[in-house]
């Protein structure tokens, strides 16, 4: 664990603290602007990290034909959501809907019977629904853009658990390319995407008169934490498993808490934090980590038997 442990807890902090940076990024920015500069700068990041490990792009038509696809659930519509939804919601909440990845994933793979439904899994779904009710706050009065904001970054959660199941059926099972390239095709095909719609939208690619904090944030938002994230997180992997790695999910709204409440003075209400914790419950009890136990028969006298019921 000391060996992993470092850059287990350093990826935790880059992704969550990613909501601080695209909140500070869509102050000036359009969504469609901060997604497709932070894919970009993490394209070009992990390019270079390719060309200093001499590892070249896959010819294979395939491959890029399967990023195509992918890219739209796993960056393109994500990122997208997310830096709209940070218009209307804080940093944490955007955080702690990212958190709800496991369960989305879980749920479209029962969907496509992937898995055998179990009494855990089901009754982790159902945790988790009440859970995202709970961050909702379904008993008080929304406005509309809390609203559509916090729809939006669940939405983002929701293509993620797509994308996570696309991915691992067609891309990252390939023995034949390193994972380092697989990412930076992905975020080359990406960068693509959003590009073209973004042209289409009539939005400049780049707004050059951002003041300094936004491109520092940028910067921070593609070269940390679409980048250098990356390769810890591979690292990480190769070190730990997938499993451990996949943890660190649940770390995010809290480094993400940290620098909202502390830097950008984000205020949180009780239905939030109490919400998160309710998810996360619901991720342990579908993974395993908390199960649901029926008593063994035991033999018993008939009043003993008539206290128990």
């Amino acid at each position: 664990m000391r060996r992993w442990l470092p850059a287990y807890i350093l990826l935790a902090a880059i992704w969550g603290n990613s909501f601080f940076f695209i909140k500070n990024a869509v102050q000036e920015l359009h969504p469609l602007q901060v997604t497709f500069a932070r894919m970009v700068i993490g394209a070009t990041a992990l390019l270079v990290a390719c060309a200093v490990g001499r590892k070249a792009l896959p010819r294979d038509p395939r491959l890029w034909g399967h990023w195509m696809v992918a890219s739209v659930v796993l960056t393109t519509l994500p990122f997208t959501l997310f830096a709209y939804g940070e218009q209307y919601v804080s940093s944490v909440v955007a955080a702690i809907w990212n958190a709800t990845t496991p369960l989305c994933t879980l749920a479209f793979t029962l969907l496509l019977r992937a898995e055998k439904p179990t009494a855990a899994k089901m009754a982790g779904l159902g945790l988790g629904f009440a859970g995202v009710m709970v961050v909702l706050g379904v008993w008080q009065p929304l406005d509309t853009g809390q609203l559509n904001g916090s729809l939006a970054c669940f939405a983002a959660a929701l293509c993620y658990g797509v994308g996570g199941a696309y991915l691992g059926r067609f891309v990252t099972g390939r023995r034949s390319e390193p994972p380092v390239v697989l990412a930076a095709g992905q975020l080359l095909t990406g960068a693509f995407q959003v590009g073209v719609v973004t042209l289409i939208a009539g939005v400049p690619l780049v707004h050059l008169d951002a003041s300094a904090p936004v491109w520092w944030s940028l910067l921070a938002l593609g070269g940390l934490g679409t980048g250098v994230a990356y390769l810890l997180l591979y690292w990480v992997q190769g070190q730990a498993g997938v499993t451990t790695t996949s943890t660190v999910t649940y770390l995010l709204p809290v480094f993400a808490a940290v620098s909202g409440v502390a830097i950008l003075g984000e205020a949180l209400t009780w239905n939030q934090p109490v919400g998160a914790l309710v998810i996360l419950a619901a991720i342990a009890l579908t993974q395993g980590a908390t199960r649901l136990r029926r008593r063994p028969a035991v033999p018993a006298e008939p009043e003993a038997e008539a206290v128990q019921t």
